[in-house]
């Protein structure tokens, strides 16, 4: 747990997007900076699928976060000039009201009795923690992978409430390729004896499932191009006995090693919703066309930025989405980098992202 984490209890029902309702949902954030007197600096970052409130050290916590080299003193999002928020999902695991926190209405864990989750949910959410900081205008709301597409449902379901948007590697809605892979992840942890249907003991979690599922996902986060240039056919050192079907390859060795860190550190069903929650999500159900959708949303400024060897979000979903956007928002910059590693490039290759962000949140000294 992170020690500069806070938390905000959202007092009532809490009515979720495709039905159902939960009683006063917590939801876990932190902050970077000050904000101003006219509360016109804060910035919101809407993470990845499986990401905390954590996205970097601060004084509280000075422990490194999952996108520490682009919030701070001097950096892309600067906390000398902006007052910077990343929340928690909802339905997360990391401080946020999911699947796997105690139902106050019942006294035990919702498991598959929490409802339907969607990114609107999770983009509500966040709404709710901005308006609890009393900020009635974002400078900018910033998204990575999911994150990009909640950032675009709190856009939408609330036009006017950012001057800017900031999409990273994200999309107006999942592909049928992506929709698949998640879909076998899925299936993966529920075809795990272990998981049952949702009732697993905390201590003794569907870890096979869940490590298959991760495999699978880091496969398509990172690129051919990537595994080629990286690995080639190199053998693996990790010493492996049992049967001739053993990780012989480095490349094996990598996902196995990927797969054990992640496994455990968290919950099966929470990773359940989010993965659908992301397969849910379309623009186009925002007035029954992109276009309408696009119509609805009051920006001042917008960037996108993908990368060209991304194939869960591919380049051309980047480009339709800076497209749309430029439809009603005419200061939209697209940003196509050539970066190596496929999706996971925003959280692992900075030196081709802080330009980019510097320059649009017209930042000087950030190298």
């Amino acid at each position: 747990m992170s020690k500069a984490r806070k938390t905000v209890t959202l007092d009532g029902p809490f009515r979720m997007h495709r039905g159902g309702c939960i009683q006063s949902p917590t939801l876990a954030y932190e902050t970077w900076g000050e904000l101003d007197a006219e509360r016109s600096n804060a910035i919101l970052v809407f993470s990845g699928l499986s990401p905390s409130a954590h996205a970097a050290s601060s004084s509280e916590d000075q422990s490194p976060g999952w996108w520490e080299d682009m919030i701070g003193s001097g950096l892309p999002l600067d906390s000398d000039r902006f007052f910077i928020i990343c929340v928690n999902s909802l339905g997360s695991c990391f401080g946020s009201t999911g699947p796997a926190s105690v139902d106050p209405v019942t006294g035990k864990p919702y498991r598959l009795d929490f409802p339907v989750l969607t990114l609107e949910d999770v983009a509500e959410g966040a709404w709710g923690v901005v308006q609890h900081l009393g900020i009635d205008k974002l400078h900018a709301v910033v998204g990575c992978s999911m994150g990009g597409m909640s950032g675009l449902a709190y856009c939408v379901r609330h036009p006017g409430s950012a001057s800017a948007f900031v999409s990273i590697s994200s999309a107006t809605r999942a592909e049928p390729f992506s929709i698949a892979v998640r879909s076998l992840q899925r299936e993966m942890i529920r075809s795990d004896p272990k998981w049952q249907d949702g009732n697993y003991a905390e201590s003794d979690p569907p870890l096979s499932g869940q490590r298959l599922a991760r495999k699978l996902g880091m496969i398509t986060y990172r690129s051919a191009e990537e595994w080629r240039a990286r690995f080639g056919r190199e053998r693996s050192t990790d010493e492996v006995r049992g049967s001739q079907f053993k990780s012989e390859f480095a490349v094996e060795s990598y996902l196995e090693n990927n797969a054990q860190k992640f496994t455990g550190g968290f919950d099966a069903n929470c990773y359940l919703y989010l993965s659908h929650a992301s397969d849910l999500f379309d623009l186009a159900e925002y007035g029954g066309s992109l276009d309408a959708g696009f119509r609805r949303l009051k920006l001042d400024r917008a960037l996108v930025i993908g990368v060209r060897t991304d194939i869960l979000f591919p380049i051309h979903q980047q480009e339709e989405l800076a497209t749309g956007l430029a439809k009603v928002c005419p200061d939209t910059k697209f940003v196509r980098l050539d970066c190596l590693r496929g999706h996971d490039s925003f959280l692992v290759e900075m030196d081709a992202f802080r330009p980019v962000l510097c320059g649009f949140f017209e930042s000087c000294d950030c190298d």
